[in-house]
């Protein structure tokens, strides 16, 4: 398969021009290239384009899980006919093992396994081991440890109908890849046995394969609905690949068992001659308990600090991850595109996960918790990182410091993706000075009047302040004044606060007071001002990134206009009004010259709390709905379609709804 765009949507604005440029910069080989684009220029669909171009499996990474579920959904509606799958941590919960020496305090590691996730990660390893048109949004765990894809690719299973082979040997052979055997209902990884017929579900879709046999042969493979249970097709072949991605041979834990052996001796001795003798019965006696659970049963829990004996690594190399799984050129190269979306925030991300996973394994090294090996149990080094992928393309409406410096070191120019086809400008802005001053009543004064003449014409205000206390001060003394105004910061729960948009851009109250929670990720077209109160200040929420991105909440609209209140212009506040200035006015040219009539965007109000808060009343309203004598009457009927519409959401990545579903039918399940 190719990678083919099936929208009825062409390219329009500076997306020809961007398209065109990065396809030119792949090609020539350019390493970094960098899509500046604003809010609302399309900068996925440009990448989309890119893709279909360039005909590459592509890796994009988005900083939060959030975010890579919506552009998976999003690359998902471009490519319909493609692979595109999602790899995110499978941790609902995660509290990592650690100790704190000055209080003596061990807190073992805790981890409850979200298993959707994990067959969504499962299904992302198959399809770059199976097929060229693949594309994967991840978040950074992408750059955390995974088994070794030689060995998942190795163990994988071809099973074809007349294929000679036994129903016990299926039996040893599906054990041997770390199936569980059953005779309940079928999950992913698990199978059972059924008379002449051996039933299995593997660990990257909801459907189960029947194998019959005869005569000590397949005689059929049938595939079926995991839910419904119907019948989906009659299959000569298919490829079952193990259920676990850490894959290890039975001679090969034998020596890595050795290895772990010969290690805890030498530490053991290190301990001793130090006099370190309680940290050398604690490590002797965990790890012992250790090499003693894997030569018995293969598994011991916190196994994974082992993986370098089992990966066969040296200390200090990197582990396999999800990049190992991308297609390399014979001399190691990455054939493959990375996008790294909203760069100025993932980079940062990227670059600092390797430093703190090592500053808590050496406590537990030094301490004798565990071996030194655990620390080659980590993510990668950032510089690991930037070698292990392939040509990439970093997306930002503010581009950060690396992306800035990878730019000028390869001479390669940011494509600029300035104009929006729907029109809409960058936002005027007005300096006006915090302390009262001739005309200027100060700040607070002055923002009170200038608030009121916006919302008596229907619009609202986004106020920004630097601390959540001056939000909520700000905010009882707008009220006060006769402004209707309620205030959001992080310590408002998240369904409060899905609750408190939704009701700002009812119109329920006019004025909208926070922190930093009102720069990235908003969407609020009715806003007509937004307001900066002490603009100025040094430090992160203003700096130039955080000013231009706050600044862009004013872009959905076409009255929409920006108050900084300042005393002096910091170098911050400079460079974002200069480049907001600079942006409308590329904008403004291209309208002129094509003819084009900005106009508001406009969009469902109901759209902010589908993502949360609907969710939530749905969940209370589809319980209060069910329909508890028909579930007494057929039971397995109701759970099958409940089930069945939690694989749906599933598939859509909707894992709200699939939350909720999953928790509908335990309340079903528990009525007797």
């Amino acid at each position: 398969m190719k990678f083919q765009i099936s929208k009825d949507k062409h390219p329009a604005g500076d997306q020809p021009k961007a398209i065109e440029k990065l396809v030119a910069g792949v090609k020539t080989g350019h390493k970094h290239q960098t899509l500046l684009g604003v809010t609302g220029s399309g900068k996925t669909f440009t990448v989309a384009n890119v893709i279909q171009q360039i005909q590459k499996p592509t890796l994009v990474i988005a900083h939060n899980k959030t975010l890579a579920a919506q552009l998976a959904q999003e690359y998902r509606d471009f490519f319909p006919n493609n692979a595109v799958h999602y790899f995110v941590s499978y941790y609902d919960y995660y509290q990592p093992e650690a100790y704190m020496p000055t209080s003596d305090t061990y807190i073992e590691k805790e981890a409850q396994i979200n298993e959707e996730i994990d067959r969504l990660r499962h299904a992302t390893t198959q399809a770059l081991l199976t097929r060229p048109d693949v594309i994967i949004v991840a978040s950074v765990s992408c750059i955390y440890g995974l088994g070794s894809p030689k060995e998942y690719l190795k163990q994988h299973l071809k099973i074809e109908k007349g294929s000679k082979i036994t129903r016990a040997t299926m039996i040893r052979t599906l054990v041997g890849m770390y199936f569980e055997r059953t005779n309940a209902d079928l999950t992913p990884a698990h199978f059972r046995a059924v008379g002449n017929m051996v039933e299995i579900m593997p660990t990257n879709e909801r459907a189960i394969y029947r194998l019959g046999f005869q005569d000590d042969e397949v005689s059929s493979i049938t595939k079926i609905d995991g839910v419904t249970r119907e019948i989906i097709a009659e299959l000569e072949n298919f490829f079952l690949f193990p259920a676990k991605h850490f894959v290890t041979p039975d001679e090969e834990r034998k020596v890595a068992i050795d290895d772990i052996k010969a290690e805890l001796d030498a530490q053991l001795s290190k301990f001793k001659s130090e006099g370190k003798i309680l940290e050398a019965e604690r490590l002797k006696r965990r790890t012992t308990h250790d090499i003693a659970l894997m030569r018995e049963v293969g598994y011991c829990s916190g196994i994974e600090n082992y993986s370098r004996h089992f990966d066969r690594r040296q200390s200090g190399e990197p582990p396999y991850t999800l990049l190992s799984y991308f297609p390399h050129l014979a001399d190691g190269t990455p054939d493959f595109l990375t996008v790294i979306d909203e760069s100025h925030v993932t980079i940062p991300q990227l670059n600092g996960m390797y430093a703190g996973d090592r500053s808590r394994k050496n406590t537990l090294v030094e301490h004798g918790f565990r071996l030194p090996s655990a620390v080659d149990n980590r993510p990668l080094t950032f510089a690991e990182f930037e070698e292990d992928i392939g040509q990439r393309i970093y997306t930002s409406a503010t581009p950060g410091k690396y992306e800035i410096e990878r730019a000028k070191e390869t001479k390669v120019e940011m494509v600029e993706q300035i104009i929006r086809p729907t029109g809409l400008l960058d936002p005027e802005i007005e300096l006006r000075p915090i302390e009262e001053r001739g005309a200027y009543k100060g700040q607070v004064k002055d923002l009170i009047e200038t608030a009121e003449s916006v919302i008596k014409t229907g619009g609202r205000v986004l106020v920004t302040t630097l601390t959540k206390k001056m939000a909520e001060d700000l905010s009882e003394f707008l009220t006060e004044r006769g402004v209707s105004t309620k205030y959001i910061h992080s310590d408002i729960v998240t369904i409060e606060r899905i609750e408190i948009l939704t009701d700002f851009r009812k119109g329920v109250f006019d004025c909208l007071v926070g922190v930093n929670l009102l720069r990235e990720g908003l969407d609020l077209p009715e806003v007509e001002l937004v307001a900066i109160l002490d603009a100025d200040k040094t430090g992160f929420l203003r700096s130039e990134t955080a000013l231009i991105q706050t600044i862009g909440r004013a872009a959905r609209n076409v009255k929409g206009r920006v108050i900084l209140y300042a005393e002096e212009m910091s170098e911050a506040l400079t460079n974002s009004v200069n480049e907001t200035k600079r942006r409308r006015q590329i904008q403004l040219e291209y309208n002129t010259k094509h003819n084009i009539t900005p106009v508001t965007i406009s969009k469902e109000i109901k759209s902010i709390a589908d993502q949360l808060k609907t969710k939530h009343d749905k969940s209370v309203e589809s319980l209060l709905k069910v329909d508890v004598d028909l579930y007494k009457r057929n039971p397995k009927k109701v759970i099958r379609d409940k089930k069945r519409q939690m694989d749906e959401a599933v598939s859509r990545l909707d894992f709200e709804t699939a939350a909720i579903l999953r928790d509908e039918i335990q309340y079903l399940e528990s009525i007797k």
